[in-house]
């Protein structure tokens, strides 16, 4: 079976941020840059998945963007993964360009299952995943915290408002992966040294056309420092005043 992994390569959520010059991306100088949280667990499932799995069975690491995202394929090359690729594109794409580069990619991998983070910490729009699923006429469960395959047949758990719910599909399908699924292992020296001997391989990311836009950035507004009202039942009064005429809560 051949399985695939789609990462990407964000800002550390540690880094402190600033806004570039065109207000329209960060400044990435200075900037930390790791594998996304999220799709630490989407490689830890793919490759358990494959240690269940067993035969002939290849892991893919894929990824859309310029040579700096060779740090993230590494990363998951030392975790385990056989093989990584690279679609290499310099410029900014939405979602859905995102999207397209992997469909793409994985049709032409012939991979029966992909795992997914279900959100990249720095857009957050959490639809990379299902856009690939649509794109391939694949199955697609997402946000899922327990995972089970037997041939074709999956059994996952996935967290929904308020609850969890249990979604039974099959093959060929996407997994987006959340926090609780598993517990990713650490890279290993044996598996640092096996990284620098396993493929990547660069490609040209198919063409696409943004159907979304970033018009400006800020950062968040600066809290405002707390005010003490008093220490006693006397404040309570000006307390709904305020919370009245200047938070507009009540």
């Amino acid at each position: 079976m051949k399985i695939a992994v789609c990462v990407s390569h964000v800002p550390d959520t540690a880094t402190r941020i600033k806004i570039g010059a065109d207000r329209k991306a960060i400044d990435p100088a200075g900037v930390t840059y790791i594998i996304n949280p999220y799709d630490e667990f989407a490689v830890e499932e793919a490759l358990k998945t494959k240690e269940k799995i067993g035969g002939d069975s290849l892991v893919y690491v894929i990824t859309v963007g310029g040579e700096a995202n060779k740090d993230t394929i590494r990363k998951a090359l030392a975790m385990g993964v056989d093989e990584g690729i690279l679609l290499k594109d310099d410029n900014q794409r939405d979602s859905f360009g995102i999207a397209k580069a992997l469909a793409d990619e994985i049709k032409s991998l012939g991979c029966e299952i992909v795992f997914c983070g279900k959100q990249s910490v720095d857009y957050d729009n959490s639809i990379t995943g299902q856009i690939v699923a649509e794109m391939l006429n694949y199955n697609c469960v997402p946000v899922v915290v327990d995972f089970k395959i037997d041939g074709n047949k999956i059994t996952a758990e996935r967290e929904i408002e308020g609850g969890k719910e249990v979604v039974e599909t099959e093959l060929p399908a996407v997994i987006t992966t959340q926090k609780g699924l598993n517990e990713p292992r650490y890279a290993s020296l044996k598996g640092i040294m096996a990284a620098k001997k396993k493929t990547i391989t660069e490609k040209p990311a198919i063409p696409s056309t943004n159907f979304a836009e970033v018009l400006d950035m800020n950062l968040p507004a600066t809290k405002q420092p707390g005010r003490i009202l008093g220490s006693d039942s006397s404040a309570v009064a000006e307390l709904v005043k305020l919370l009245r005429e200047e938070a507009k809560v009540i």
